[in-house]
């Protein structure tokens, strides 16, 4: 099938980890979906840690779709890490606990994994010797700030002090006194600007279609809302970037009351290198849809028969759940006798968002299909 001239697959590099981690939160997900046993889902792969929060609900199949090779191996890898780890060791796999050996951990997994995926992870030494979760670009974006730009204005200190439990009250009082510097502000504008974030973080052609003239000064609203109405002590991604570890705060996939749910449900789990377009078209049936921010890099046209595939694919009350960074998309505004926005659960739920870069997310409720 040929793919759109507005597909990203088009236009960017899809040959190395970008994502290492999903960066978009899993609790807020699971909680807008709502899935059922029984239901069929389609998930973004990315790094796989979302579509596997999905198996904890019991679905009777997740199938995880993504455009790279290298973030399906990453979901492969995760899933061997499940079969054959305990969930302390997955945490050292992960980079998530500190770790001495983590190669021998991969051993133990080679054995899950196809030719391709094997060859893929021991081409990535570093990554396994760090672990498997600081092997993408973003994530080395994430690095380049902890270790080189938040110095230059806090101390580690400050950083223990800001990751140390307390109300919201004193999180304010600390953050105005402590933390909200002018040059706290002025760093960040730089580091979290479109062009940095072009040349360090992600690919150029995530933002073709974004408008937004002060993506950082939003990025830094939202980080003060993550900083002082959350709790940043509990936050699994505020924490990585500002430590290079999780500590106790791990997100929903990694948490060890999920383990054994996760693990008993892999056998559920298929992964594609396929298109969101390309499966729909397909004509198989869901009802859960976790589709990341994959409308931040489409054209309108494309989003909008991605929307009408949507339609019809799904059964009546399934619920499709994404995020806009700094392209507004919304399948509800196009399609209003196809799709429900659940206004007040998504705004709800995005005020509880710890993964705070977005600038929306959205709940939609099929109609009919």
């Amino acid at each position: 099938m040929k793919e759109p001239s507005g597909d990203i697959s088009n236009r960017a590099d899809f040959s190395r980890v970008r994502y290492a981690q999903c960066w978009e939160d899993a609790d807020v997900l699971l909680a807008g979906l709502d899935p059922q046993p029984g239901d069929r889902c389609l998930s973004i792969a990315s790094a796989g840690d979302n579509t596997l929060a999905l198996l904890a609900r019991d679905p009777e199949q997740v199938i995880a779709i993504d455009l790279s090779a290298a973030q399906l191996a990453c979901l492969e890898l995760r899933v061997a890490a499940y079969r054959e780890l305990d969930h302390e060791e997955l945490l050292e796999l992960m980079g998530s606990r500190i770790s001495s050996r983590r190669k021998d951990l991969f051993r133990r997994c080679e054995r899950q994994l196809t030719p391709e995926t094997r060859d893929f992870w021991r081409a990535n030494q570093s990554a396994l010797e760090k672990g498997i979760g600081t092997a993408g670009r973003f994530e080395n974006y994430f690095r380049i700030f902890r270790e080189r730009i938040l110095p230059l204005v806090h101390s580690r200190r400050r950083i223990e002090a800001l990751l140390s439990l307390r109300s919201k009250s004193e999180r304010e009082e600390f953050f105005e006194r402590s933390w909200n510097s002018k040059r706290w502000r002025g760093i960040f504008r730089l580091f979290f600007s479109r062009f940095a974030m072009a040349r360090l973080g992600r690919d150029k052609e995530f933002f073709r279609y974004v408008t937004e003239k002060d993506v950082a000064g939003r990025i830094l609203e939202r980080t003060r809302h993550a900083l002082v109405e959350l709790d940043p002590s509990r936050n699994p991604y505020l924490t990585w970037i500002l430590t290079g570890t999780h500590r106790d705060a791990l997100p929903f996939a990694l948490r060890e009351e999920n383990f054994e749910r996760i693990r008993n449900n892999l056998d559920r789990l298929e992964w594609r290198k396929q298109s969101l377009s390309e499966v729909l078209a397909e004509g198989e049936t869901f009802d859960r849809y976790n589709l990341s921010d994959v409308f931040e890099y489409l054209d309108e046209s494309l989003c909008l028969e991605i929307w009408r595939q949507i339609s019809q694919s799904t059964r009546l009350g399934g619920r499709v759940a994404y995020w806009n960074m700094m392209v507004p998309r919304r399948g509800s505004s196009e399609l209003t006798e196809h799709f429900h926005h659940l206004r007040e659960l998504s705004a709800d739920l995005f005020e509880k968002d710890q993964a705070f870069f977005y600038s929306d997310f959205i709940i939609e409720e099929v109609r009919h299909g």
